[in-house]
C-alpha cells in the first residue's frame, strides 16, 4: 500500500551512482527508475576465479561427500561459484549438496539465488544481514562448517563460528579485483531473464574520471556502495560534496566511517527495494536539514 506521505515516485529527478558492473545492477537500476531516479553506473570492483582451484575443489568434493554439517554462504557471488562447481561435476546444486547439510545465508539476494537452485536455507538473520547478524543467530555446537568466501573477506565470520565451537573450513571461492577483471579469469555471472516483452533499463556508464567530474559539479544525489572495497574506491573520488553515501551492510558503513565518509543510510536489506528505500531515506535527511530535494 502506498504511504500517503510518500510520492509514488519518491526519487523523481534524483541521479544515483551505482558502483557495480552492469550485469549485477539491472534489477537495482529497474527499481531506481520505477522510483523516478536516473541511474549512473561506475563499476569499481570485479571478480575472478580463485587462484587456488585445487583447494576449492578439495573442499567442494568434501561438501558433495557429506563431510560438512553446515554450508555458510555470505554473498550472492559465492552462490555463482558453487553453481559453477556443481555444473563441473555434471550435477545441479540440489543434486550435489546433500540434504543433511544445512545451509546458512546472509542477505535476501543470496537466499533467493540458493532457493532458485532448489536449495533450502535453514538459517538467515532476520534483520542485520551481516557476519555479525549471522553470528547472533548461530546455534553453536561442534559441527563441521564449510565457509567459501572472497579473498578479502574479514576474518570475523570464521573467527566467530570457531569461537562458537564449530570446526570451520574457510576457503577462497573468488578473488576481488579492480574493474574490469582479466577476461580469461573473470567470474561469469548469469544474466537475468526479463521476458520477451521487456527491455533492459537504461543507464549511463561512467569512468572514475567522469564520476569525479559529476561529484565536483554537484550533479549526483546519492552513491550506493556494496562492499568495503567499493567504499575505499569511492573515497578516492571524494569529496562527495552533496552526494549522499548509501551503504549495503554494516561492514561497508564501518569502512566508510573509518575513511571519514559520512554515511547517510544503511540498507535494511540488500535487495533493490531495500536499496531504493535507503536512498529515499538518505535524501530525506538532506531535505530535512534544509537542503534541496532531488
Amino acid at each position: 500500500m502506498q504511504d500517503k506521505g510518500l510520492p509514488e515516485r519518491p526519487l523523481s529527478g534524483a541521479r544515483v551512482l551505482i558502483t557495480r558492473s552492469p550485469e549485477r545492477s539491472l534489477a537495482l537500476v529497474d527499481a531506481l527508475q520505477a522510483a523516478g531516479a536516473s541511474a549512473l553506473l561506475l563499476p569499481l570492483i570485479d571478480f575472478e576465479r580463485a587462484p587456488d582451484q585445487h583447494s576449492l575443489d578439495v573442499a567442494c568434493d568434501a561438501l558433495g561427500a557429506g563431510a560438512f554439517d553446515w554450508l555458510v554462504v555470505s554473498s550472492a557471488t559465492t552462490v555463482h561459484v558453487l553453481t559453477a562447481k556443481s555444473a563441473e561435476r555434471g550435477l545441479s546444486p540440489a543434486q550435489w549438496i546433500p540434504p543433511a547439510t544445512r545451509i546458512a545465508a546472509v542477505g535476501a539476494a543470496t537466499r533467493r539465488l540458493l532457493e532458485d537452485q532448489g536449495l533450502e536455507v535453514a538459517l538467515m538473520p532476520e534483520e542485520d544481514q551481516s557476519a555479525a547478524g549471522l553470528l547472533a543467530v548461530w546455534p553453536g555446537g561442534d559441527g563441521k562448517v564449510l565457509l567459501p568466501q572472497a579473498d578479502i573477506a574479514s576474518p570475523r565470520l570464521a573467527g566467530g563460528l570457531s569461537a562458537a565451537g564449530s570446526k570451520v573450513t574457510a576457503v577462497t571461492a573468488y578473488r576481488t579485483v579492480d574493474y574490469p577483471a582479466a577476461a580469461e579469469r573473470r567470474l561469469a555471472i548469469p544474466g537475468v531473464s526479463r521476458g520477451a516483452d521487456r527491455q533492459p533499463p537504461s543507464y549511463a556508464l561512467l569512468t572514475p574520471e567522469n564520476a569525479a567530474a559529476e561529484l565536483a559539479a554537484g550533479r549526483l544525489d546519492a552513491v550506493i556502495a556494496a562492499s568495503p572495497s567499493a567504499a575505499r574506491r569511492i573515497h578516492e573520488l571524494s569529496p562527495l560534496r552533496g552526494c549522499r553515501f548509501v551503504a549495503i551492510g554494516r561492514s561497508t558503513a564501518d569502512q566508510a566511517d573509518a575513511l571519514g565518509l559520512p554515511v547517510a543510510a544503511i540498507a535494511a536489506e540488500p535487495s533493490p527495494n531495500g536499496l531504493v528505500a535507503a536512498v529515499v531515506a538518505a535524501l530525506r535527511i538532506t531535505e530535512d536539514a534544509g537542503g534541496e530535494p532531488p
